[in-house]
Order: C-alpha cells, then sequence, then structure tokens
C-alpha cells in the first residue's frame, strides 16, 4: 500500500472498501466454514489465555460473527464474562453481554447492552478489514481501539479477527497504531503471539 498524495484517494480509506465489499460478498456456505473454522482456532487461543473477561464485537458490515462461540466459552466454565464495546464521551469502554442480554441500538447502529455494565476486559477479540504481517489492523479509521487500548494500564491481550481475504503486505502503520498481539484467521492463528 503507497502512501496518499495530495491528488490521490485516501489508499487506507480505498483498501478499507475495497476489502470490506469483498467480505460481504462471500457467500453464506463459504461465510460459515470460515467461521466455524476461526472458532475453534479462537476456543484453543482462549484456553491457553485463559481470560476471566472477554471483550468482542457485535458482526457489523460483514465482519465474522463471535456470538455463538462467545456463548460456547462462556457455557464452558464459571466465572467468566463477555463484554461489547459502546462508544462514549471518552471514546469506548465495554459493557458486560450475556446471550440473555436485552440490547439496544449504539453509535452507528450497532447494539448494545440496554443495561451498561462496564467492565475492563483482559483480552479483545477485534474486528480486522485488512491486516499485515506485523499484527497491524485496519479498522474503520475513528481509532475508538487505538485510542481504549493506549488508556488501559495494564494493556489486554488483543486478538485480530477477520478472514483471509483481509491479508494485506504491509498497512503503513501510523504512530498511533497498535498491533494485535495475535490475527486469527480461517487458516488459524496467522500473526502473533507478540512479546
Amino acid at each position: 500500500m503507497s502512501p496518499s498524495t495530495p491528488d490521490a484517494p485516501n489508499p487506507r480509506k480505498v483498501l478499507r472498501e475495497r476489502l470490506i465489499a469483498a467480505r460481504c460478498a462471500l457467500d453464506a456456505q463459504t461465510r460459515e466454514q470460515f467461521t466455524a473454522a476461526i472458532a475453534l482456532h479462537l476456543s484453543a487461543l482462549l484456553a491457553r489465555q485463559a481470560p476471566a473477561v472477554v471483550g468482542f464485537c457485535w458482526p457489523y458490515r460483514g465482519e465474522v460473527d463471535l456470538r455463538e462461540a462467545m456463548m460456547g466459552w462462556l457455557a464452558a466454565g464459571p466465572g467468566r464474562v463477555a463484554a461489547l464495546p459502546v462508544v462514549d464521551e471518552a471514546g469506548m469502554h465495554f459493557s458486560t453481554w450475556t446471550p440473555d442480554s436485552v440490547m439496544t441500538t449504539g453509535r452507528y447502529d450497532i447494539p448494545v447492552p440496554a443495561e451498561d455494565s462496564p467492565v475492563e476486559p483482559d483480552l479483545l477479540l477485534v474486528p480486522v478489514n485488512a491486516f499485515d504481517a506485523r499484527g497491524y489492523r485496519l479498522g474503520y479509521g475513528g481509532g475508538y481501539f487505538d485510542r481504549t487500548l493506549a488508556r488501559w494500564l495494564p494493556r489486554p491481550k488483543t486478538v485480530g479477527v477477520g478472514f483471509s481475504l483481509a491479508a494485506v503486505d504491509d498497512l503503513l502503520a501510523e504512530a498511533h497504531d497498535i498491533p494485535m498481539d495475535w490475527i486469527v484467521t480461517e487458516n488459524g492463528v496467522v500473526v502473533g503471539p507478540r512479546t
């Protein structure tokens, strides 16, 4: 990916839209197969890391749907907590979610728990529109995850989650970008672990 020039469109924006379109174009059977494979790889990674609180995202614009995987993780052991991001004045926080949570519409029309019960995850499953071999991800351009991660000490472990079609050579990371510790696709853990 080459840097933008004054006369050219922003290459990150062009890449983002192209890869979102490719992701949304996946047929239902392929999406189901890829999602099942991702869930298996995530299950193994979560078992090794043994987090108590996992943040994940409601699927948006064809992203991997992790709800079923998170329901399985919650049911597999006591004391586990899942949480969804809520965009707020400070940027973003995470609110406890269960399969029985009543949902309401949050920013960008993405569902969030109606009862806000903030928690700080010790591991985040972060959607990727694109990723590179260094673990950098391309989100939607709002910087919510990077700003949230930058203010959390200690910083939670981060797992970028997406389909392999999101792999690119180099995202030309900017100073504020924070790489993921791992990237998981249907092909397994393709980046990580970071130390």
